[in-house]
């Protein structure tokens, strides 16, 4: 019986149809509801990503880490790993250091730097200046250590009069460790490693000097060997212009020495572990993250094709031609002096009538801009600019531009083109000739 409307076959059919009906609908709600999801957060071009990490990452890297995995013991991973530990070692500016490449971010590395080298209970001397000084305090206490806060007002460098104070009155050595952040991303507020190694040697002390160079290595001049730096540390998502979860230490031969009697509890990041599998020629005591380490490869590539000094450079330009937009915009920076000046983030004071959350969300949801938000104790007071990475001199002048119309968005009377004009008139006469180009 073919097409009788009150057969049982017929009465399936027509069930079916409907719960396919059903099932339809209800996919393609669900398409229409994923799509205006995706619709709430797209625009077109590229979004304008200028938050001081995670940073713009180069298409060369992109491609590198474009792969499948691949077996970490065979030949090829080792290969790679020992060439990137040799390489790595040049952007600390060291000959003497070792490496280590943990599959984390920087807040592993800095756990790793503290407890390999010390123990629970040992004195320590940190600086709190900003939000992420803070939080290696935090961390610092959170592992048992005995923590001598130094703290100073946010927008200004660690205190390092405090610091000699302390080193001169502790003649039993019962200081183990210097613990500073080179770099403070929520102030844009660098600190003079330089002057930190100069009262260490001063007072003849033996304390290990340890460094947070998170938003730092590879952007701001760093040298691990001449500045006496015993534990040092970055993250990938910052001026290497990787994703995140490669946090890199490297370690002094005194920070390896201090490893061997440190009594701090660790397992994953157990600097001895690594040491066993770089004697054994293999490198991993546990699986790496293949495509992070052959984009690790490709960052590295470009950053030695500019040349480390270049790198430098550019940053100090960058930051120099966001400075003097903020001068002409009639803003001030979070930074107090001059000689803490970040090369990597600017922080920018806005007037009390503004808060600096909305200058953020404005600039993301009308123009694709992103900016730092203000953090802590600067929440609503700055906004964050951040100029590091693989960034050129026109994208910051975008930046600068859509900067610009969001302060007029939100009501401050700025001249429109002014702060673009300071740094474009500065560029022009700073930007060098393209090497390769020549």
């Amino acid at each position: 019986m073919v097409g009788h409307p009150s057969s049982p076959k017929h009465l399936i059919n027509s069930n079916s149809l409907i719960f396919g009906f059903f099932i339809f609908i209800s996919s393609t709600h669900k398409n229409i509801s994923r799509q205006a999801d995706m619709d709430y957060t797209y625009a077109p071009g590229r979004n304008h990503l200028f938050v001081p990490g995670p940073v713009n990452i180069p298409e060369q890297v992109l491609r590198a880490m474009n792969r499948n995995n691949e077996d970490y013991r065979s030949p090829a991973v080792p290969a790679l790993t020992k060439t990137l530990l040799e390489d790595v070692k040049k952007i600390f500016k060291t000959t003497s250091g070792t490496p280590f490449l943990f599959p984390t971010t920087g807040t592993g590395a800095w756990e790793s730097a503290l407890t390999n080298t010390l123990s629970p209970g040992d004195r320590i001397v940190s600086f709190i200046i900003g939000q992420f000084s803070l939080l290696w305090v935090d961390q610092q206490k959170r592992l048992g250590f005995n923590v001598d806060v130094v703290e100073s007002e946010w927008g200004r460098g660690a205190d390092l009069d405090a610091l000699a104070s302390k080193l001169a009155a502790d003649t039993a050595h019962t200081i183990k460790a210097v613990c500073i952040v080179h770099n403070e991303t929520a102030t844009g507020v660098t600190n003079n490693l330089a002057t930190v190694r100069k009262i260490l040697d001063e007072y003849q002390h033996p304390a290990l000097f340890l460094v947070d160079g998170v938003s730092s290595i590879c952007a701001l001049d760093f040298r691990m060997d001449e500045w006496g730096v015993d534990v040092a540390l970055t993250g990938s998502q910052k001026a290497l212009s990787l994703p995140t979860g490669l946090g890199i230490v490297c370690a002094s031969p005194k920070a390896i020495e201090a490893s061997q009697t440190a009594k701090s509890l660790r397992v994953f990041f157990d600097w001895k572990d690594y040491l066993k599998f770089y004697k054994l020629g293999t490198y991993w005591p546990y699986t790496p993250s293949i495509q992070l380490l052959y984009g690790l490869k490709a960052a590295l590539d470009l950053i030695f094709e500019e040349g480390l000094d270049n790198v430098i450079a550019r940053h100090t330009r960058l930051g120099t031609a966001t400075r003097l937009a903020i001068e002409a915009w009639g803003l001030k920076n979070c930074t107090q002096k001059e000689e803490w000046f970040s090369d990597t983030v600017t922080a920018v004071l806005v007037p009390p009538y503004i808060d600096s959350s909305e200058i953020v969300r404005r600039g993301w949801k009308r123009y694709n801009l992103s900016l730092g938000l203000g953090l802590n104790k600067v929440a609503g007071k700055v906004f964050r600019i951040g100029h590091l990475g693989h960034l050129n001199d026109l994208q910051l002048l975008g930046c600068l531009a859509g900067v610009e119309m969001v302060l007029k968005d939100v009501g401050y009377p700025v001249k429109l083109g002014s702060g673009v004009a300071a740094a474009s008139a500065y560029l022009q006469n700073n930007i060098p000739m393209i090497p390769s180009r020549i």
